[in-house]
């Protein structure tokens, strides 16, 4: 089998990958570096394997892989509706988010959901340079497995686990004495269910930024053995580049299905009048709706520009009329030594009252600039987060949950506050 492996780090702002060219009998080729600096070579390698099979990998920090109930028909919707199944699971607009469906796990249905618009992005650079993307691929489902057992990568800080055919995660930070704390609640919460592995198999892996050559940070066994109460036994180093050819999940299975579903059109040509012609209807119906929504947004802002030009006749231009009277709000409370709500103090009073019931030294940090609030908060699960989601915006602030940008740390939350 010749296959064309490129890992991805999609929140890489310099987009750097590394890559591999697996070809029947022939030794591997690797290479790595900025995307646009690789092309020449990744499409070289495409033309050389003839089959031309690509596969991305994402890493295992940048996939949720997720267990949900969803009804027997919703698995096969698009991943915009597929998103709104996990909304409260991934504190992110839904259509930020890409969400495929990939397997069942008894009862329940198993998802995958990473970043859209950097996975796009990726693409259309590939694609722009003329190498077509087959399949996407999870490093966490790379990781060799049998059932009974988990398998956990680790590189002497971090690393990702894998507890079941199409189940996994990314673990926080531990260290040679102590195992990840994530790792820890995790098989707590296996107990519960009766899934508690007998074993965990540990592969080593060297860290992106660590010099040839130098050891390979391995943890002191027993003394996670009794942390974690679970036997451990070392597998040797393991990369990305080692897993299987064939033990993969393509995580955009979107594509197969609608190239069965053009064949399904072919076949029922009748069928296929009748919806593309309710399309129609409802496109006709859509543009008319869309005109006078259009025509009402019009008139409504042209009588918000008029009442604001009333009270303030010295204007000079009406840009924003909603935001400019609120400007012009703050100016008046300022001058009558009365304060906004878009201030400072009464911010922080607001954040303070929603934030008390944290654990001290959960607020790492707090920046305020132009009427705008920045938290930074630490050692914060799911369930705490959206808490404190819910009291911010109870308390008449307008939040936003912002990606954690590289560099920050694993458990940071970046919380934007605007007053209402």
């Amino acid at each position: 089998m010749s296959l064309l492996r490129i890992y991805c780090q999609l929140l890489d702002e310099a987009q750097r990958c590394e890559w591999v060219c697996i070809k029947n009998d022939h030794e591997p080729i690797t290479g790595e570096g900025p995307l646009e600096e690789q092309l020449v070579d990744l499409l070289q390698c495409t033309r050389d394997t003839r089959a031309g099979h690509v596969r991305l990998i994402l890493p295992a920090t940048q996939v949720l892989l997720t267990r949900t109930r969803l009804p027997g028909t919703a698995r096969h919707r698009t991943s915009a509706m597929l998103a709104f199944a996990i909304e409260e699971e991934t504190l992110r607009e839904p259509d930020a988010n890409q969400v495929s469906w990939i397997g069942n796990t008894g009862d329940d249905d198993v998802l995958a959901v990473f970043d859209k618009k950097r996975l796009q992005h990726w693409l259309d650079v590939l694609g722009a340079a003329g190498i077509r993307v087959d399949e996407i691929g999870c490093e966490t489902l790379l990781l060799p497995w049998v059932a009974g057992e988990w398998s956990l990568a680790w590189d002497g800080r971090e690393g990702f686990v894998r507890i079941g055919e199409l189940e996994g995660a990314a673990t926080d930070c531990g260290n040679r004495a102590s195992p990840p704390l994530s790792l820890q609640l995790m098989l707590e919460e296996a107990a519960t269910h009766g899934a508690r592995p007998a074993s965990i198999a540990l592969y080593t892996m060297v860290p992106a930024e660590q010099l040839a050559g130098e050891p390979i940070l391995t943890p002191d066994i027993d003394a996670w053995q009794r942390e974690l109460g679970v036997a451990i036994r070392l597998e040797g180093d393991w990369n990305w580049r080692k897993g299987s050819l064939d033990a993969n999940v393509n995580l955009l299975q979107e594509r197969k299905r609608w190239r069965v579903f053009s064949g399904l059109m072919a076949r029922l040509r009748l069928t296929a009048w009748i919806v593309g012609g309710a399309l129609v209807l409802h496109a006709i119906a859509l543009v008319v709706d869309w005109t006078l929504l259009a025509n009402e947004q019009r008139a409504l802002r042209q009588h918000m520009e008029s009442r604001f030009r009333a009270i303030f006749p010295d204007a000079v231009a009406v840009v924003d009329p909603a935001l400019q009277m609120r400007r012009k709000l703050a100016e008046a409370r300022h001058s009558a030594g009365v304060s906004d709500s878009s201030d400072f103090l009464p911010m922080i009073e607001m954040a303070a009252v929603s934030l008390k019931e944290l654990a001290p030294g959960s607020l790492r940090a707090i920046t305020y600039e132009n009427t705008r609030m920045t938290l930074e908060l630490v050692a914060l699960d799911e369930a705490a987060m959206r808490h404190v989601v819910a009291r911010l915006r109870e308390s008449g602030l307008n939040v936003d949950v912002s990606p954690v940008p590289a560099g920050m740390g694993t458990g940071v939350v970046v919380i934007n506050l605007r007053a209402s």
